[in-house]
């Protein structure tokens, strides 16, 4: 490959390739990190080795080499606190993957600090156009590189649309609706990103805000941010009893989306007047009230919508409400888009990608990659284990334990990109009983009220699921048409559903499939497989003490089955 020489002169990216062409690519002349007239080598085409970092909260490290994802790299991933910030650890689990300096290295843009108001770290947190993009270089390892930044904005945008099925030059909408931004853009068939509307400030501070209202537990001052929170007001709207918002709900919802800034400037204390101020996050009231509210805040959105995104044009869905699977189902269902897609890291987790896509379309012009879900470490096998029978692995015999009632730990090839177990750090078990339902929130310390997802092979999911036909990164509720499913289904009688084909995960349909011949039916209980407030279990030290922690029966690990042995 003839290596392309890249200087970048007055705010230009100057691109000379062999034969003396060359293609000039703006870049802002403003906040460039360092000089600007060194020279860097990017190789020629689209095959470009691209290094990505995302600082703050959900930290990852994604390399892109020749338009295709090598990894992705997460900060909570082995054991590490949800939602951690980059650490050592994981830049050299990333260094020890990169046989090559990269021709590129990425920082998403982000703040000094953990609020998006606050001090701008490289390109910063909003903006969605071309001039928000910072180009320059650096050196590594006495090796010059090209240097890249844009927005966090821009990495929702460009992760999901890198990651989508539709090809580039493909017109399609876009939603980032996450903590701080809720917005609608067109992905031009020219590659330009135009935001369409601002629909609602902070949607994703808006949802917690009543979460943290109701719970006694919270301090009365500025609500500090809990990222669980979404998950467990997600589940807790299944519970309403389908009566109308009541005037003090429409109240308290109106003043919560009227609200700027919600998470800085609105103490709970300040909400006192409400009858949901510490009134329980379990009572009856208090479901009514989520539920209400999730409908307010989508309403909103499907009603801007409905008014401005009119093409049929596909929709892209990015930002952390993209893992509210009821959402994302309704969307689907408007009949507004030819189709929805929202990536398994549709939340910062995917942030690096998408700066790495950005940086790859600066480049090349190229804005697509092929990538698997399972980019993630390899399993560490950091000790021996001696409590545990052990033998090779029988998917047949493993079907029978799990049939019988066991619950096993489930580790296969790479860890899920984001945050959904999708059958390579699992929990799996038989999904007939809702008692095994109560079983594993035990085991994970959740409470009751979550729900267990299931896992089902493809050609099944019209048989015991309706809607869509696959949903393989558990993004999606649909209702439950199998009444044997007890475990997986929701006190609404839905199932946030994972669908699996062979040739997506071979192994573990495999498992389904023996499974299928025992009882009739190619459906598991599938969660994730880590300590409670933590990322994936990916080591075998901290798996084994899970295990007899948690009253696990025994785990798989890649080709071997291992079994507690009697007391």
């Amino acid at each position: 490959m003839t290596p392309a020489a890249l200087r970048f002169v007055f705010g230009v990216a100057q691109v000379e390739r062999s034969g003396g062409s060359r293609i000039d690519r703006h870049c802002p002349p403003s906040g460039l990190w360092v000089i600007c007239s060194l020279p860097i080598v990017v190789r020629a085409g689209s095959d470009v080795r691209i290094l990505s970092f995302k600082p703050g909260h959900d930290g990852s490290v994604a390399l892109l080499d020749g338009g295709k994802l090598i990894f992705a790299l997460e900060a909570e991933k082995d054991s590490f606190p949800r939602y951690a910030e980059v650490t050592p650890s994981v830049v050299l689990d990333a260094m020890s993957l990169c046989d090559e300096i990269p021709d590129a290295v990425c920082l998403s843009g982000w703040v000094k600090g953990f609020h998006s108001v606050e001090r701008s770290l490289n390109a910063g947190y909003f903006g969605w156009d071309e001039s928000t993009v910072e180009v320059g270089s650096t050196t590594i390892f006495g090796r010059p590189v090209a240097m890249f930044s844009s927005t966090h904005e821009r990495s929702h945008l460009m992760s999901a649309y890198g990651l989508s099925p539709f090809a580039q030059g493909t017109p399609c909408y876009a939603l980032v609706w996450e903590g701080n931004i809720g917005s609608f853009y067109e992905m031009t068939a020219d590659g330009r990103i135009v935001r369409l509307a601002q629909v609602l400030e902070d949607p994703g501070n808006k949802y917690q805000f009543a979460f943290a209202l109701a719970d006694p537990a919270v301090p009365e001052g500025p609500p500090a941010f809990r990222f669980e929170n979404a998950g467990k007001m997600m589940a807790l709207t299944a519970f309403a009893d389908g009566a109308d918002a009541s005037d003090e709900e429409r109240r308290l919802i109106d003043f919560i989306l009227s609200q700027e800034s919600i998470l800085l400037g609105t103490p709970k204390s300040s909400v006192r007047w409400s009858p949901f101020h510490n009134a329980g996050v379990e009572t009856q009231s208090f479901k009514n009230l989520a539920a209400h509210l999730s409908d307010a805040i989508f309403d909103r959105f499907a009603a801007t919508a409905r008014q401005l995104l009119t093409e049929g044009y596909p929709l892209l869905v990015s930002g952390g409400c993209g893992l509210n699977c009821s959402w994302n189902s309704r969307w689907q269902e408007t009949g507004l888009f030819a189709d929805v897609f929202v990536p398994p890291c549709t939340n910062d987790t995917g942030s690096a990608i998408g700066t790495a896509v950005d940086a790859q379309r600066h480049f090349t012009g190229d804005a697509k990659i092929t990538w698997s879900v399972y980019a993630g470490a390899e399993f560490v096998i950091d000790t021996a284990v001696e409590d545990y029978r052990s033998r090779p692995l029988d998917l047949d015999e493993v079907a029978g334990l799990l049939a019988d009632g066991l619950v096993l730990g489930w580790v296969q090839g790479r860890y899920e990109m984001g945050p959904r177990a999708l059958g390579n750090r699992s929990l799996l078990a038989a999904p007939f009983d809702a008692a095994m339902r109560d079983r594993l929130n035990k085991i994970k310390g959740r409470e009751g009220y979550r729900p267990i997802a299931p896992v089902c092979r493809e050609e099944e999911m019209s048989t015991h699921f309706a809607g869509r036909s696959d949903s393989p990164y558990m993004l999606h509720f649909q209702e439950v048409r199998t009444p044997r499913l007890a475990a997986v289904t929701h006190v609404d009688g839905s199932a946030r559903v994972q669908s699996v084909r062979r040739d997506q995960n071979a192994v573990l349909h495999d498992l389904l499939s023996a499974f299928h011949r025992r009882t009739g039916i190619g459906v598991l209980c599938n969660t994730s497989l880590n300590f409670r407030g933590r990322g994936f279990i990916n080591r075998m030290s901290d798996l084994a003490e899970y295990a007899q922690d948690r009253d696990l029966d025994g785990f798989v690990v890649e080709d071997r089955l291992y079994l507690i042995r009697p007391a």
